[in-house]
């Protein structure tokens, strides 16, 4: 259990939820969700190290606020096995992959002392987390991208429980595909939704891959040319915070809590577990109105997923969870066999029953679509000598104009996708609702920052704009497709 906050604390975080009813729905008492073996509420144990195959390291704390966490983070090239036998010239935070877990509570402040050894210029774009513009990592607008050599501190509040992931915004299709990406974890704090205590043992996972060559070389990430970047350039080797193929130990009939990154720059995840299914409980924008039975979990790029599941087998069996191809698009499906990406053993202990799962209820307020600016764009592609160029109306991001929108404003917009390729849209600094063909809320209610406008089809969500004035980026989160030009800015003025 996280320590008692301090009363400005608490303080930062009723402001943050008040200022922003419209996003965090009811509020209460919020309480720290347990993690780990026996993940609270009483349920029996699991066997002893049951995810050291997969735990990630912690960030390590430099200051005594409880409230505070302050750290070094360093980007720099390590040498890494990612396919065995082989080391690879990875791109990593502190030496890593992934970079060290942030582990907050909501209302906290996130202190980061960045500094930059990479041979490139870089940042750190704070996937999800609604703080100021010129701390989410925008290069050349929010804050100047860092150099080889330069340094950077990122200090802000992190106003919302949930899961968030962080990663470079500068030639992130390359420097996110060699490595750099780390997860944040924002537990309730007072002001936030309440979440019951006893859902099961904890997982953070955060799921990517890499092109790596047989010799452990980087795949050139410009590899296949146009056909490349239209195609979305997936890796070679699937990992599981870092880690090819690891495994967990688990006690049968336990429930576990997984909560799941997308941290891939273009593969979408389609999550199997043969025989059993899943209870997603929440997304990018933390816990959902009710709990919703899914037979598989599907996440595009940079989406998350918070999931329960009551594993079931025989005492020493395995259980594989596997990556099920998806059509994105022409020839992304196509002769394509499923992967798989963890495994569940089963230990010798004797079936568990877990106890009934609390209820789980959030009601989720959202502006009134009615009389919000209507703002429609399309996501396009066009030809030019010697290569492919996507964008926004046919412009490319590095030739646009930016949005205009006003503090408090609310916008609906409407995103039609001319591609034979789907995207995922993805919006910097703000949750958004999704609505429908008839003008209303896509029910149950959901918070987003990501979502998925498959190919010739078309797409609508409602924002409101809370008062965090500045430039804020919006992207298909097909790094490949931001890169070449599906990428476009809001100005939020006063």
């Amino acid at each position: 259990m996280l320590p008692a906050r301090s009363f400005a604390s608490t303080l930062v975080a009723l402001l943050c939820a008040c200022g922003d009813a419209s996003l965090n729905g009811t509020t209460g008492g919020g309480g720290h969700a347990a993690g780990g073996a026996g993940g609270g509420g009483g349920l029996p144990s699991q066997p002893e190290g049951w995810d050291a195959g997969l735990r990630m390291d912690p960030a390590v704390d430099r200051n005594d606020d409880p409230h505070v966490l302050e750290i070094d983070l360093v980007a720099r090239i390590t040498d890494l096995e990612i396919a065995p036998g082989t080391t690879t010239p990875a791109w990593t935070y502190d030496g890593r992959i992934p970079g060290p877990m942030l582990e907050l509570t909501a209302g906290d402040r996130l202190i980061v002392h960045f500094r930059n050894e990479l041979p490139e210029e870089t940042t750190i774009h704070w996937h999800g987390l609604r703080i100021g513009a010129e701390m989410d990592g925008a290069p050349h607008e929010g804050q100047p991208a860092v150099p080889p050599g330069g340094t950077f501190e990122y200090s802000f509040i992190v106003p919302d429980a949930g899961l968030y992931w962080y990663h470079p915004h500068v030639d992130s299709a390359a420097q996110v595909g060699f490595g750099l990406y780390g997860a944040i974890l924002v537990h309730p704090g007072p002001g936030s939704p309440v979440e019951p205590e006893g859902l099961g043992d904890e997982l953070t996972l955060l799921i990517s891959d890499m092109g790596v060559l047989p010799d452990g070389s980087l795949r050139d990430p410009d590899a296949g040319g146009n056909l490349g970047t239209l195609f979305g350039r997936e890796g070679d080797v699937i990992l599981v915070n870092g880690r090819r193929k690891p495994e967990i130990v688990a006690r049968a009939g336990l429930r576990q809590r997984w909560r799941i990154v997308n941290a891939a720059k273009s593969r979408y995840l389609q999550l199997d577990l043969p025989g059993h299914r899943f209870t997603r409980i929440g997304g990018d924008g933390g816990l959902l109105p009710g709990p919703l039975e899914e037979e598989r979990l599907v996440l595009t790029p940079g989406q998350r997923v918070d999931a329960l599941v009551t594993l079931e087998g025989e005492p020493g069996s395995v259980l594989p969870l596997r990556w099920i191809p998806i059509d994105r698009g022409y020839g992304t499906f196509e002769f394509r066999e499923a992967e798989e990406v963890l495994t569940v053993r089963f230990d010798e202990a004797p079936r568990a029953e877990a106890p009934p799962l609390p209820t789980i209820s959030r009601v989720i307020e959202a502006p009134d679509p009615e009389g919000a600016t209507p703002i429609a764009i399309a996501l396009t592609q066009s030809t030019e000598p010697g290569e492919v160029v996507l964008g926004i109306d046919g412009v490319p991001s590095w030739e646009a104009e930016p949005i205009l929108a006003r503090v408090d404003e609310r916008q609906l917009w409407t995103v039609t996708n001319e591609m034979d390729w789907d995207h995922p849209f993805h919006l910097h600094g703000f949750f958004f609702h999704e609505v429908g063909e008839d003008g209303a809320l896509v029910e149950p209610r959901e918070l987003r920052d990501t979502f998925n406008v498959p190919q010739h089809e078309t797409r609508r969500f409602l924002v409101r704009y809370e008062h965090r004035p500045g430039m804020w980026m919006f992207h298909c989160h097909i790094l490949d497709h931001a890169e070449a030009g599906m990428m476009g800015m809001i100005h939020l003025e006063r």
